[in-house]
């Protein structure tokens, strides 16, 4: 198995649509096992194919003690309305209130390639519309409430918990462009 590296905004893949997978090939079992790992290993909850460089329609989301692998995932219905915290692996850090459906209904395949469909509310309805965005090149920050962006410190404070600072949009943006370029040079 390879190691697979998370892919860090704003490189182009994270803001791209992914294409379909045609079919489930041995490589592509293989991928979906060596994402959830890669996912387990970031403490994520969900991971998009784009997040690891590769634009295909493929996410995985555990959440609610189950794990769920899509293909070609589709959401065909959506209920409610919730406001939570959101965070990206692909912008570490960073984290910022967001408005989903509270109960979605996603259809799509699985890794023998049978077409399922799954409901869900909680954390696994935002994780899961969190990584079909991915799907389509929307990011957290693309549909975040601008005001409650803040990145969590990583030293805990005296009572045990992660302070945070507040950021612009722009901030943000700018810092990972400038982690970007810096890795480039």
């Amino acid at each position: 198995m390879k190691d697979l590296q998370i892919v860090r905004y704003p490189d182009p893949v994270l803001q791209k649509k992914a294409a379909r997978v045609a079919r489930v090939t041995p490589e592509i079992r293989a991928f979906l096992y060596e994402m959830l790992a890669t996912m387990r290993d970031d403490n994520g909850v969900g991971l998009a194919a784009p997040q690891v460089g590769v634009s295909l329609r493929i996410i995985v989301v555990e959440a609610d003690e189950k794990v769920n692998t899509l293909l070609n995932p589709q959401i065909i219905a959506s209920e409610g309305s919730d406001t939570g915290v959101e965070g990206c692996l692909s912008l570490p850090r960073l984290y910022g209130d967001v408005t989903r459906a509270s109960r979605v209904t996603v259809t799509g395949m699985n890794p023998r390639g049978k077409k399922i469909t799954l409901s869900g509310e909680g954390l696994w309805a935002r994780a899961t519309q969190h990584e079909i965005d991915h799907l389509d090149g929307v990011l957290f920050i693309d549909r975040v409430i601008p005001d409650s962006l803040h990145w969590i410190t990583g030293e805990k404070d005296e009572e045990g918990n992660f302070p945070s600072k507040p950021t612009s949009l722009e901030e943000a943006k700018r810092f990972f462009e400038r982690q970007a370029m810096a890795l480039r040079i």
